[in-house]
């Protein structure tokens, strides 16, 4: 038997240590979770995508009654972004959640359905995005996907 080992560098940073378009980048993910159709879960999901040419596109989480008819934020903004601007990379994303008004201490990272569309759009274009995992204590910056799916699913 062989084990392999299987580590992820993620950068834990505050607000303050961001670029200016980092930092817009997560206040409109956090403007986007207060439009998030969440009647079911009070959980609110916003996701701000950064496109290479500076459009950033937004979306949040739909949900249904008919579980699980609803779409999470990640997919709603990368699937808006995808059929507006076909032809451009995202660049970066940020993720915030809040429940009742209130953000989550910690950050929260893409369910595997998510990681598996973005890694879809890091193929896709054949660059990387950085994506920023917001907290009200600590925010975690990823620079690929693939760090949070390392055993993807990816072409035979």
């Amino acid at each position: 038997m062989q084990k392999k080992r299987i580590e992820i560098e993620v950068k834990v940073l505050s607000f303050s240590e961001l670029s200016e378009e980092k930092k817009v980048l997560i206040e409109k993910a956090k403007e986007a979770s207060f439009a998030a159709y969440a009647p079911y879960s009070k959980f609110s999901v916003g996701v701000a995508v950064l496109l290479e040419n500076g459009i950033v596109v937004v979306g949040n989480n739909q949900e249904n009654v008919a579980y699980p008819s609803g779409l999470c934020a990640e997919r709603t903004a990368l699937f808006a972004a995808n059929a507006n601007y076909p032809n451009v990379a995202p660049k970066a994303l940020a993720i915030a959640a809040q429940t009742g008004g209130k953000f989550l201490e910690n950050p929260i990272s893409p369910c595997g359905s998510c990681r598996q569309v973005i890694l879809e759009a890091e193929k896709r274009f054949g660059k990387e995005i950085v994506m920023l995992l917001f907290g009200e204590k600590n925010i975690y910056e990823v620079t690929s996907v693939r760090s949070l799916l390392p055993l993807a699913f990816d072409e035979i």
